[in-house]
């Protein structure tokens, strides 16, 4: 509330108090405040301001709630037999990267296990981090991508992450272990997914798990498994999970809510659980065991929203856009967890879906701002044919802010309500990962990251087989407007484009585009080449992974740094 009452918000009375001390800075004074119609009109446009602001700040809360989203696609359902799974890391989380490499330990070696490591500043950075515990180490360990949430190993096993929060009756701060540190334990040890799930649970069992409710979309070359956990509630430092293996022609979308139903574990191919699954619901009430069990029911209840489902409109939307046969609506409690696409689903219908604001349906708020069109006349006062009486405004964007949407309810328009987007401008980085094991594990396992807001940022891809990451990837952006972070060479042009949305967009959308689709069509050179290379020297076959994805992403940071000396230029105007 405080936000919108402040001067910021309403400089005609800052103005008229701060006059006698500040005169000299203008040009003329502003028009006292005596009118009383004037002054009636400011008090009404208070009042709206006041009356929308619960609105208002029930939609920031849900806009906290609402963070990550995973897309996951098994091999027989992708364009090339790829196993994908993806990520956007929709919150103010560490956006510096390394890959940490593979390393040898003694015997009798142990790890620290940490808390809030993902909102550090550099990897050398222990800034308000907290060692929870430690484990014995294994003699190995592989080379891995370390992300907030680390996400890709040189074994192609990959993994995504969405927060689901749950009953929070259940997290036990006790645990030592956090997701983002079950996932990294997990990628420097296995090479594949069901390894991956066992290890978790058995690291749960034995050392407790602290963080609220978490979904893992896991994935190595063969197949995709959706993976939720939950603690056991205040008295019991332990944990309550259980996996499902999405069929390898389906898909599924994991968006911050529980989404695994009913569990055969008699069908182990398909479905794994921890051994008190079904114990811990009933000793904490939270299945009678008389009903068939449903584990989202049990350990989630509802979605962010208080309704008993188990999805919302982002997984509801992706389903929609990939099984259009189907007629999925809202009206139904249990979404399917994973389902068949109408057609095969590529790395780019991923990216697309992951940057989406829900165009060209009700819910896009970029297309609800009508203006007068100012092409519907002539010079001479003539009606143009086929021209409309209004057309959306050039200033309209899908992700409008909380103090805009206070505007516009100020002025009467309550049409103007949030919808919580797939793609953020709150994104710090967001990845699609494909797996293919038909090619050596180097060069098979792909990551495609983008920083930043995803509906605006290009994408470019990091291998299994690199070996180092650019200078610019290796400092969190969050501390400091810095061009030699690459959040800010992104984030700069995205929020220009953002203030024009309907003229800017003409320019950043084919950008964005260009860099995935020149990735995917040099892929094959890139991989004859590391072929050819590692033959006769993997040092050099390591440097020209290296190199393509500094090259990669120094051309779209440079790309991205003219567009918004572009756009600063065209806004000589204002905004």
């Amino acid at each position: 509330m405080a936000a919108l009452l402040s001067t910021a918000g309403l400089p005609f009375l800052w103005d008229a108090v701060a006059w006698q001390s500040r005169k000299k800075h203008y040009l003329c004074p502003p028009r006292p405040l005596t009118d009383n119609t004037n002054m009636k009109k400011i008090l009404f446009a208070i009042a709206l301001m006041m009356a929308s602001a619960t609105a208002i700040n029930a939609q920031d809360a849900e806009r906290m709630t609402e963070s990550c989203t995973s897309i996951m696609v098994g091999r027989l359902a992708s364009a090339d037999g790829s196993v994908i799974t993806s990520h956007t890391c929709d919150a103010r989380y560490r956006t510096w990267m390394t890959m940490t490499p593979a390393r040898d330990y003694e015997r009798d070696t142990v790890v620290a296990v940490y808390r809030n490591r993902f909102h550090t500043m550099s990897p050398g950075d222990v800034t308000g981090m907290e060692q929870t515990g430690t484990i014995p180490q294994v003699r190995h360990t592989y080379r891995f991508l370390d992300t907030a949430y680390p996400c890709l190993n040189e074994k192609q096993l990959a993994m995504g992450e969405t927060t689901i929060s749950g009953r929070d009756t259940l997290q036990n701060k006790a645990g030592i272990f956090m997701i983002e540190e079950l996932a990294r334990i997990a990628l420097e040890r296995c090479s594949t997914a069901r390894e991956a799930i066992r290890l978790m649970g058995e690291l749960v069992k034995k050392y407790g798990y602290g963080d609220s409710g978490e979904c893992l979309t896991i994935a190595d070359k063969q197949e995709v498994w959706i993976f939720e956990v939950f603690g056991e509630g205040p008295k019991k430092v332990g944990g309550v999970w259980a996996a499902v293996r999405i069929p390898d022609d389906e898909l599924s979308v994991s968006a911050n809510i529980s989404r695994i139903g009913a569990l055969d574990l008699s069908d182990p191919d398909h479905y794994m659980a921890s051994d008190n699954v079904f114990d811990v619901a009933k000793k904490l009430k939270l299945w009678d065991g008389k009903e068939p069990f449903c584990f989202w029911k049990a350990y989630s209840g509802t979605n962010y929203k208080k309704e008993v489902k188990n999805y919302s409109t982002r997984e509801l939307y992706i389903m929609q856009q990939l099984a259009p046969s189907l007629n999925l609506t809202d009206t139904i409690e249990n979404l399917p967890v994973s389902i068949k696409p109408d057609k095969k689903v590529s790395v780019e219908d991923v990216s697309r879906l992951l940057g989406s604001y829900y165009e060209g349906t009700p819910l896009d708020l970029s297309a609800r701002h009508m203006i007068p069109n100012p092409k519907r006349k002539d010079k001479q006062g003539n009606l143009v044919e086929n021209e409309p009486d209004s057309i959306v405004s050039p200033v309209a964007n899908p992700w409008i802010t909380n103090e805009q949407l206070a505007m516009f309810y100020a002025m009467g328009d309550s049409a103007m309500k949030w919808t919580r987007t797939v793609s953020v401008p709150w994104c710090s980085y967001s990845t699609v990962i494909q797996l293919r094991s038909w090619l050596p594990d180097e060069i098979g396992g792909v990551c495609w990251m983008a920083f930043d807001n995803p509906g605006q940022s290009p994408r470019f891809p990091i291998f299994c087989g690199n070996t180092d990451l650019p200078a610019t990837m290796k400092v969190c952006g969050h501390g400091a407007e810095d061009d030699n972070t690459v959040l800010w060479q992104f984030r700069k042009a995205n929020r220009l484009a953002s203030l024009r949305w309907g003229v800017y967009r003409k320019t950043l959308e084919p950008a964005r585009d260009h860099f995935l689709q020149k990735g995917l069509r040099e892929l094959p050179m890139i991989e004859r080449n590391w072929q050819d290379l590692n033959a006769t020297d993997k040092d050099a076959a390591a440097r020209l992974l290296n190199d393509y994805t500094q090259d990669m992403l120094g051309s779209a940071a440079y790309r991205w740094q003219m567009m918004a000396h572009d756009f600063w230029l065209q806004s000589w105007k204002g905004f």
